[in-house]
């Protein structure tokens, strides 16, 4: 039986095998927290997971064409002869182009309902950032429509965008093919993932590094330069320095007593260690710890940043006496001042302003590794 591939292009159709088309008309902005997914019509036969061991495995590729400045897009093409040869003897290699913001939460949570044994982020953090909150649905982990199916669907990662932060914390390189073959091998570890709550109670999901005011505001401005690589993150911090005054926080720790942090630069919850194009901002996360490390850094000037640059890329800064760490399963942020200024992101999505609570989920997702 040869490689099914399914084509589900925000554009007007799901492509199946031989050319067949079965219309979608699925909105493309369609926001995570609106009170019901859109039916993203999939023929339900392909994505049906049988009882056998023996049985094709479901692989849907979410590939962001627009990633890396449409360069994710071109790879991808070139990268789908060796998919299909590596793959497509056991998979059936289900193809799923997004065609603008939250498309991979949505299909995601399609494919997960629909049986898929993986669903795999083709691009960069931004692209995984939205397949992991395709795992979830108004505060709780989407499921199979199948109640007596026997397997779980995985996350896995295939990192062709513009910055690949929570790939680094893995030790895996940006090599395509290598990820390939880790997908073919199909290991499977659990990982932890965050949440972030704000005074809405609707809540967001995240994998890597959950940021707050000039990390996050760099982040916000960086989000506009993605044509220039990793050059982005240079240009959005040179501009939200712009202005920028460090400022006082109110923080509470795993449940406990409000504390006061003067004149916060950043506040960094990591889930994994690398942000902003290879910055070790978080050197002791691991994703598979049940804990948060979160580093605050206090009193920083513009020509700190650019004195002690390297400490902040090799994870030494914690060695700084203006630089605190500590391990943590909640964390509550609000900002004294009351100004509704300071910048929240996470994974490089900006998700706001102040106050938010960032708490753990342990062994949330199962994740190829």
């Amino acid at each position: 039986m040869g490689t099914n591939l399914i084509a589900f292009g925000g554009g007007g159709g799901v492509a199946v095998g031989g050319g067949v088309r079965v219309s979608t008309a699925t909105p493309w902005a369609v926001r995570a927290e609106l009170p019901k997914a859109p039916d993203l019509s999939v023929d339900r036969s392909i994505l049906r997971s049988g009882s056998s061991s023996s049985r094709r495995h479901d692989l849907v590729f979410v590939v962001n064409p627009s990633s890396a400045n449409g360069r994710t897009g071109k790879e991808w093409k070139k990268l789908l002869p060796y998919l299909r040869s590596r793959l497509g003897a056991d998979c059936n290699i289900c193809e799923s182009l997004t065609s603008g913001p939250s498309h991979a939460i949505d299909i995601t949570r399609e494919a997960i309902r629909e049986g898929a044994d993986a669903v795999i982020a083709v691009g960069g953090d931004g692209t995984l950032h939205e397949v992991v909150n395709g795992f979830f649905w108004a505060g709780k982990t989407v499921t199979n429509y199948d109640r007596d199916a026997t397997h779980s669907t995985a996350l896995g990662l295939l990192p062709l965008g513009t910055g690949s932060d929570f790939a680094r914390t893995f030790g895996w390189k940006n090599d395509p093919h290598e990820a390939i073959d880790r997908i073919a091998k199909g290991q499977r570890s659990q990982i932890d993932v965050g949440v972030i709550s704000g005074e809405d109670g609707e809540p967001h999901y995240f994998a890597n590094v959950a940021d707050i005011h000039l990390s996050a505001k760099a982040g916000f401005h960086a989000s506009s330069y993605k044509r220039f690589g990793n050059l982005c993150y240079v240009i959005g911090s040179l501009k939200a320095f712009a202005g920028h005054r460090n400022q006082d926080l109110k923080i509470k720790v795993n449940e406990g007593e409000w504390e006061v942090y003067s004149q916060v630069t950043a506040l960094c919850v990591g889930n994994a260690k690398y942000f902003g194009g290879g910055m070790k901002i978080t050197p002791n996360a691991d994703p598979r710890s049940g804990n948060f490390e979160v580093v605050i850094l206090q009193g920083f000037k513009w020509y700190d940043f650019i004195l002690k640059l390297h400490k902040l890329y090799n994870g030494m800064h914690l060695t700084m006496k203006n630089v605190s760490s500590r391990s943590v399963h909640s964390i509550e942020v609000e900002d004294i001042s009351g100004s509704g200024s300071i910048y929240v992101q996470s994974d490089g999505e900006h998700l706001g302003f102040l106050p938010r609570k960032f708490c753990i989920l342990p062994s949330a997702i199962e994740m190829i590794c």
